[in-house]
């Protein structure tokens, strides 16, 4: 199993900035790749960003290209959201997800974290 535990959600205006952070624990050597999803009210969870562990190779929704950067630290198992240019848009509840090599699913979900963007 693995844990995932986000933190650095908030309240933010317009243009501001927030940093979301996520450390995994347990058997992280059975993942390949690090993503970020984000659930607005009444919507779907969507798909933001992912990195993997290995060579920090990136993907990006088209919607957050150029203000969103995702990065890792391998050594502390944590995975970091920096969130510029904020849009009310961009209000949701963030969620952490942990990739399985063995099954190409994000099978590990954190338990989310608030992210609300005041216009």
């Amino acid at each position: 199993q693995v844990q995932l535990v986000e933190s650095g959600g908030g309240l933010v205006q317009a243009g501001g900035s927030l940093r979301l952070s996520c450390a995994a624990s347990g058997r992280t050597f059975s993942t390949d790749a690090m993503g970020w999803f984000r659930q607005a009210p009444g919507k779907e969870r969507d798909f933001v960003v992912a990195v993997s562990w290995s060579g920090g190779s990136t993907y990006y929704t088209d919607s957050v290209k150029g203000r969103f950067t995702i990065s890792r630290d391998n050594a502390k198992n944590t995975v970091y959201l920096q969130m510029n240019s904020l849009k009310p848009e961009d209000t949701a509840v963030y969620y952490c997800a942990a990739r399985s090599e063995s099954s190409g699913e994000y099978d590990y979900w954190g338990q989310g974290t608030q992210v609300t963007v005041s216009s």
